[in-house]
């Protein structure tokens, strides 16, 4: 019987592994919605009526809720990205307030629910990923733990640890090895970007790491996202419109239109005073009806299905090299040829901060280019061909290999859970 679990708790996506022996095996999630070996990291809470209870779902359970029940349902994504932040005090869910390690602890009971048995008490170590940095404008480490510890504390596992995600990438990856070899890899999550080179050598029989260095840095898929919505969309909505106050032309405050950047925010944003200032920018507004459209969007909770219709755009630019991207609410106005060459300039600045932080791990810890031997690219994002050039002009493509994108993470930190030298893979919790 395995030991340890690895819970790779992702912006995006979350999964489950476990150990045993040698091999891996993915838990297998078995909701209303199907079964599955990744969960999307969806929360939501159907209000229920009379004497019927508060209903919580996870996963793609909680978006068909959120779907089928409009105007019932409090659907929250991309949860982890508030974990960092101090700014983030909680949120009212029906009356009641959850703080993060609320909405943690209420996501991933969820999920030992549909686990299963495959989740039992019998478990001795859970091993949990966490970024080398953490999503955010001033990402709080220490508090982000706090909180994680928190809320797995209320499972009563006896051992917690935490393991950098590239590390437990590179570790999945490293099993198959034939000779020794420094390795890089490049952990492309929904709001981070990780790094993390290892040296890997066998002795005896037995694999051996020395951590060389990690760097990371705050910006990935979703921030891809975001540069779409900011040029298709965010203008269709009112960014960059004029309002008049008194005597003078304003422009809309373009920090509604931020909240773009960060899905987890559209879930709140209507119950913040941002949102009740926009609705009063309507009358003033020199486009009124540009600015009604944005308020209908977030009114009638159509931010999850604008995220599907981005994603889907943003996935077909990885194999062509143009793509029709529509949006039915905002009609006809919205329907629109994106080129990758567009929006690969839109990502320029993203691009650069993730390379600045390639060359901060290749800086600080004196490592050539060229002694890399091999370059492992996990996460969704690492088939944005942008991204991948990036590796290529400076690694050569012969070096960049890819396995494994959505499970490599738990699998590995499964494999280091069973490990007796455990402490010499973890990080600082």
């Amino acid at each position: 019987m395995a030991s340890a679990v690895g819970l790779d708790f992702g912006t995006t996506n979350s999964v489950l592994a476990l150990a045993e022996g040698a091999s891996t095996r993915s838990i297998l999630v078995e909701s209303p919605a199907g079964q599955s070996d990744t969960t999307r990291t969806a929360l939501s809470f159907l209000k229920g009526h009379g004497h019927v209870p508060l209903r919580i779902e996870v996963g793609q359970a909680a978006i068909r809720d959120f779907i089928d029940n409009p105007g019932e349902c409090r659907f929250l994504q991309s949860i982890k990205t508030f974990a960092a932040s101090a700014l983030f005090q909680g949120t009212l869910v029906f009356a009641k307030r959850y703080e993060f390690e609320d909405l943690m602890h209420r996501f991933l009971a969820r999920l030992r629910d549909y686990a299963g048995g495959n989740w039992d008490t019998d478990l001795r170590r859970v091993i949990v990923g966490r970024p080398v940095q953490f999503a955010g404008a001033n990402p709080d480490e220490k508090l982000a733990l706090e909180r994680y510890n928190r809320a797995l504390s209320r499972f009563g596992f006896p051992e917690v640890h935490y393991v950098y995600e590239p590390v437990a990438a590179a570790f999945y990856f490293a099993r198959n090895l034939e000779r020794d070899a420094t390795v890089l890899v490049a952990d492309f999550g929904g709001g981070t970007t990780d790094y993390s080179i290892i040296r890997f050598e066998r002795e005896a029989g037995r694999l051996t790491a020395t951590p060389i260095g990690h760097s990371g840095v705050g910006i990935a898929g979703d921030h891809f996202d975001f540069r779409i919505i900011d040029n298709i969309v965010s203008p269709l909505i009112g960014k960059g419109s004029l309002f008049k106050s008194f005597d003078k032309l304003l422009e809309v405050p373009s920090s509604y239109y931020a909240n773009f950047g960060r899905w987890n925010q559209l879930s709140i944003f209507k119950t913040l005073k941002d949102f009740t200032e926009l609705k009063k920018l309507v009358r003033a507004s020199l486009e009124p009806e540009k600015l009604e459209a944005f308020v209908d969007l977030i009114e009638h909770d159509e931010g999850y299905p604008l995220y599907q219709a981005i994603s889907a755009t943003k996935m077909r630019l990885s194999d062509e090299a143009e793509t029709d991207f529509s949006f039915p609410p905002l009609g006809e106005r919205a329907r629109r040829t994106v080129k990758r060459a567009d929006f690969e300039a839109w990502i320029a600045p993203d691009l650069a901060r993730i390379e600045e932080a390639l060359d901060e791990v290749l800086a600080k810890t004196q490592t050539a280019p060229q002694s890399i031997d091999r370059i492992f690219l996990t996460g969704g994002t690492s088939f944005v061909p942008a991204v991948r050039r990036l590796f290529e002009n400076r690694f050569g493509r012969e070096r960049i290999e890819s396995v494994g994108e959505l499970l490599s993470i738990a699998h590995g930190l499964a494999l280091i859970g069973e490990r007796e030298d455990i402490a010499t893979w973890t990080a600082a919790a």
